[in-house]
Parts: C-alpha cells; sequence; structure tokens
C-alpha cells in the first residue's frame, strides 16, 4: 500500500526571521520535507497585486512541485494566501476556492489529486485570529467537505487555535481525527500548535512530526508539519 506524504506550512510571504524575503529558503525547506502534497498559507504578497511569494520561474526551475492552478487571481499563486502544491507527476481531477465568513478576508482551497495510484481530496486554510470567526470558518470548511463523493479526506493548514481542544479545533474532531505533529510556532522557539493536519477514517495515519531543521528555523516564522497516510 503506497504512503501518501502531506505537509502544511505557513511560509510568511517567503520572509524570513532575519525579515529577509527569500523565496529560496522556502523551496529549500520543501525539498526537505519531501511531501507529495502541500498546503500553503502567506503564499501570496499582501499588497498590490498579490503576486505569488514564490515566482513561478524559481518554482519550476528549483523544485519538484506545482501549484494547483485555481485561476482566481492573476499571478498569486493562491487565494487569500492559500495554496496547494503538488508534485509534478500528480494529476489534479478537481479544484476549487472556498467563500469563508470572514471580517477581514479569507479562504480556503480544495483539489483532487491523484498520486501513487491514490486519490485524495484536500482542503487547505488559513482560520482568523477571532475564536467566534475561526468557529464559523471551520463550520463552512466541514460542509464544503462533506459534500460531494466520499473521497479520502486530509484538511490542513494554519488554524489560528491557541487553546488544547476548544473552539474550531473540538468543532473539527468531531468529523476529523487530527495527527498529534507537535508545536510549530514560533519557528525559533515553538510553543503552540498553531498549524493542524486532520483526516478522515478512510485514511491511517502511519507517522507525522514537525520539520525542525536549520533552514526551516530561518526560513518562516512557522515551521512545516508533515502526516504519512495509507488507504485502510
Amino acid at each position: 500500500m503506497p504512503t501518501i506524504r502531506v505537509a502544511s506550512y505557513n511560509i510568511r510571504k517567503a520572509i524570513g526571521t532575519d525579515r529577509r524575503r527569500m523565496p529560496e529558503r522556502v523551496l529549500e525547506v520543501l525539498s526537505e520535507v519531501d511531501a507529495d502534497i502541500i498546503a500553503l498559507q502567506e503564499a501570496d504578497r499582501r499588497f498590490g497585486v498579490r503576486t505569488a511569494a514564490i515566482p513561478p520561474l524559481l518554482m519550476e526551475s528549483l523544485s519538484h512541485y506545482k501549484p494547483v492552478p485555481l485561476n482566481v487571481q492573476h499571478d498569486s499563486m493562491g487565494w487569500h494566501g492559500n495554496a496547494i502544491l503538488v508534485r509534478k507527476q500528480a494529476e489534479i481531477a478537481a479544484y476549487d476556492v472556498l467563500h469563508l465568513p470572514c471580517l477581514e478576508p479569507r479562504g480556503a482551497t480544495m483539489a483532487e489529486v491523484t498520486l501513487h495510484g491514490v486519490t485524495l481530496r484536500i482542503f487547505g486554510m488559513h482560520l482568523d485570529l477571532s475564536g467566534l470567526w475561526r468557529r464559523r470558518q471551520a463550520a463552512a470548511v466541514i460542509h464544503a467537505a462533506a459534500q460531494g463523493n466520499a473521497l479520502p479526506t486530509v484538511l490542513m493548514g494554519d488554524l489560528n487555535e491557541w487553546s488544547a481542544g476548544r473552539g474550531c479545533l473540538a468543532d473539527f474532531a468531531r468529523h476529523y481525527q487530527f495527527a498529534p505533529c507537535g508545536r510549530s510556532f514560533h519557528a525559533q522557539r515553538p510553543v503552540a500548535r498553531l498549524d493542524r493536519i486532520m483526516h478522515c477514517d478512510r485514511l491511517s495515519l502511519s507517522d507525522c512530526g514537525v520539520h525542525e531543521s536549520a533552514a526551516a528555523r530561518r526560513a518562516s516564522d512557522h515551521l512545516p508539519i508533515w502526516a504519512d497516510f495509507h488507504l485502510g
């Protein structure tokens, strides 16, 4: 049974803990993690036309990944900063963007991806700083994930939830299992599990963790988290 590795990474617009914007460092970290599917947060620059934080030519030449083509904003890689990367040989059967209830611009992304003979439905998200809006956004993602086909499903992203098990965590836990990846924020001295990976019961978790390399501690204020799954 093939194993699929997924990862979630808030790249903070490619600005590192030294306050330097260096997308090459982000690509170095992604190469180290070596995931098959990656949900990125803050993947676009914040102001102006919101161009991709990792230039497309750099992605093409220095990585094994391609972005899911959301076809929403020209020159952007994501939707409100959320993007999904897959290995270049992966097949993308469907994709969509989710409009989340919000005070500030928020969204989520979805893609159906086939790799190693396995098809998964992936949701990537970056939820609000407000607990009330986080719960409303979680409800919208849970509702969207319940629609359509019954593909094995993974949800991941920066939930911005500091509590151990309340708020949106409790809402998600009624429908999905959490991979116990560990603390991912702040990259220099992790104290909080803001980044999370969740999965349906059609997937079995074989391993998971936080990637804590020297490059990861410099590339962003979040560390990437990862999880290995197989069907069963």
